[in-house]
């Protein structure tokens, strides 16, 4: 069992070798027995990398209150006490409006855990994630890379945000055709959501009048907060306590975002990135801006 769940954790026998002090070949044995003893595959051989099976993670799940109780009875907190800090990476948006209350709860409730967080754009994050310089990432960005795994868990539609008193505010849904000639804050041209929208206005013959381009979904809601224009925008997390002096509209617009975990392709999540991703789904408050995936 400690052999499970030392190769679910490192994704080797040698990871699984060291972590236990024991010899490689001893772990291959401790493998072939339980699976002889289950009478089915738990992992999957690839290039010297092996990959659990969806048995071999329910047997790992069904294994923690087992070790919690050895834990106690001999002293020793197995499961946590060499346990690397979760090396984590978030976009400053989703960090500042939400991710770092996450993050506090989750410490207090969990003694002796630790936790590493990193704040960079989206381009930075990514590139972590691909170099194993980080374990978990978060992000709304539309990231289309290979090497990296997406895994939704909050989804929302665009919305139409602007300066309260806006004549728009008469409105109860904003049409593309609503912000013809409308002074507009858009998004850099680096980053998917500009795009999308440009099709959106070429497709509708609309032309907005563009007076800013920015990257964050905070300076984007701030220029419209001093007055300069509306912005289409992801509501979740930043407008989902509501934001002063800013009106919200949604906007007729089959544009959706999804929240999701990022993750290197190929590798397991260890145990606690595990932990954390469970923590934050369940305990994410409703909202009326987006859902669960």
């Amino acid at each position: 069992m400690e052999a499970l769940r030392a190769l679910v954790t490192t994704g080797t026998t040698i990871g699984a070798a060291r972590r236990l002090g024991v010899s490689q070949s001893s772990i291959s044995r401790a493998l072939a027995q339980l699976e002889a003893r289950v009478g089915r595959n738990l992992f999957l051989r690839n290039s010297g990398r092996i990959e659990p099976t969806p048995a071999a993670l329910r047997l790992n799940d069904q294994l923690d209150p087992l070790f919690e109780t050895l834990a106690l009875i001999e002293g020793a907190e197995w499961a946590a006490a060499d346990e690397e800090p979760l090396r984590l990476i978030v976009p400053p948006t989703l960090a500042h409006n939400f991710v770092i209350s996450r993050v506090a709860t989750f410490l207090k409730q969990n003694t002796g855990k630790s936790l590493r967080l990193d704040i960079q754009a989206t381009d930075v994050l990514v590139s972590g994630i691909l170099d194993l310089r980080y374990d978990l990432g978060l992000t709304s960005a539309m990231i289309q890379r290979s090497g990296v795994k997406l895994v939704p868990w909050r989804r929302s539609h665009v919305v139409c945000a602007m300066p309260r008193g806006h004549p728009l505010e008469q409105k109860d849904i904003i049409a593309p055709s609503d912000l013809e000639g409308v002074e507009m804050i858009e998004f850099l041209r680096r980053l998917g959501t500009r795009a999308i929208t440009e099709q959106l206005f070429a497709r509708s013959g609309v032309r907005p009048r563009t007076v800013a381009e920015t990257a964050t979904n905070m300076a984007a809601l701030e220029l419209v907060r001093e007055g300069l224009g509306v912005t289409l925008i992801n509501p979740f997390p930043v407008l989902s306590g509501g934001m002063s002096d800013i009106t919200v509209r949604p906007f007729d617009a089959p544009i959706t975002y999804d929240t999701s975990f990022v993750l290197p392709t190929g590798r397991q999540p260890s145990e606690l990135a595990r932990q954390f991703m469970h923590f934050v789904t369940r305990t994410t408050p409703p909202d009326e801006y987006s859902e669960a995936v």
